[in-house]
Order: C-alpha cells, then structure tokens, then sequence
C-alpha cells in the first residue's frame, strides 16, 4: 500500500535543488570518504587479526551503515571546510552494544538546535537538503539503535550512534567491526 506524504510546493523545490547541488558537489567527496573508509575498515581488520582481537559481529545492512557514516562524515567535513579541523572516528563496546561516534572540530552545533537536527528537512546549512541526518536516524533505528548528537564544548560537534552485537563480554575499546 502506498502513503501519500504532503509536500508543498517550495519544500519540494527546495529538495530537489539541494539534491542535485549537492550531489555534483559532493560526488567527488563521496568517492574519496568511502576509498578512505574501506581502507581504514581493511587496516582496522588486520591490526586485530594481528593482535589476536576478535570483532564483534552485528547483523546490519552494509550499503546502509555505510550511508550513515558517509552522512556523518560528511556533514563534519563540510563543518570545517573553511577553517580546516580534525575528524575523528571512534568504536568502543559497551553493555553489549556498539558504541560509534563521530567528532569534528567544525563551526559547531547550536545547543539549542540539537533536539531539530534530526527532522526531515531541517538545516542548518545554506545549501541543505535537510534529509541526511533524517535518513541516517531512520537507518540506525530500523537496526535497533540509536543516533544522537553533542554539541562539543568550544568548536564542534560529536554524533553518536549504537548498534547491538552478538558477543556479551564487555571490552573497553574496539576499532572497527566485521560486516558478516
């Protein structure tokens, strides 16, 4: 059964405007972040092969959880794309869930913004289609997790997100996971 959802006019102007400015402009961006990200995760494998460490497992959806990170990422370039900054990707488990976050020191998230940001679109950019953090929290929440954003203390931003997984030790720190 279909679900008709209203839009109006300008909504959807602004949308599908956003949607090709953004894809010609972050098309070479995205092929850059997921050469990098399926670098890291092939490095992060070894280096726990190597060292004995195993991943946990989780049943996700790849092309999915790769889409939340790709978003994630990409909005905290986009943060720090006119002062420059430092992204950083971090894992842990923790009371059997997979704890993921990712942190920027960008321009930053108004405090009072935080509770919006994840409504469909909603922006806080000029040129933003308002639909990635949506889609993300869609997708974290369809696997049973949970998305949510802090705003850093002084510059910057962190968003978080957890994924349950199949193992019930808890370990302090686990760089990535394994997608089977």
């Amino acid at each position: 059964m279909a679900h008709v959802i209203p839009l109006n006019r300008t909504a959807m102007l602004k949308l599908l405007a956003a949607l090709v400015e953004s894809d010609k402009r972050n098309s070479a961006m995205r092929a850059v972040t997921r050469q990098h990200s399926s670098e890291l995760i092939s490095k992060r494998q070894g280096e726990a092969a190597h060292s004995g460490v195993e991943l946990p497992k989780i049943m996700v959806d790849p092309v999915q959880l790769q889409q939340v990170f790709m978003n994630l990422m990409l909005n905290a370039i986009e943060a720090m794309k006119d002062s420059g900054g430092e992204l950083t990707v971090k894992s842990q488990l923790q009371d059997g869930q997979l704890q993921f976050s990712v942190s920027d020191t960008g321009v930053g998230l108004p405090r009072e913004k935080v509770d919006q940001i994840f409504s469909a679109f909603f922006t806080t950019k000029p040129q933003g289609s308002g639909m990635g953090l949506a889609i993300s929290h869609s997708i974290v929440e369809s696997h049973g997790g949970r998305l949510w954003a802090t705003a850093n203390d002084g510059r910057g931003a962190t968003f978080h997100f957890t994924l349950a997984t199949h193992m019930t030790e808890t370990s302090s720190q686990v760089n990535l996971v394994t997608l089977e």
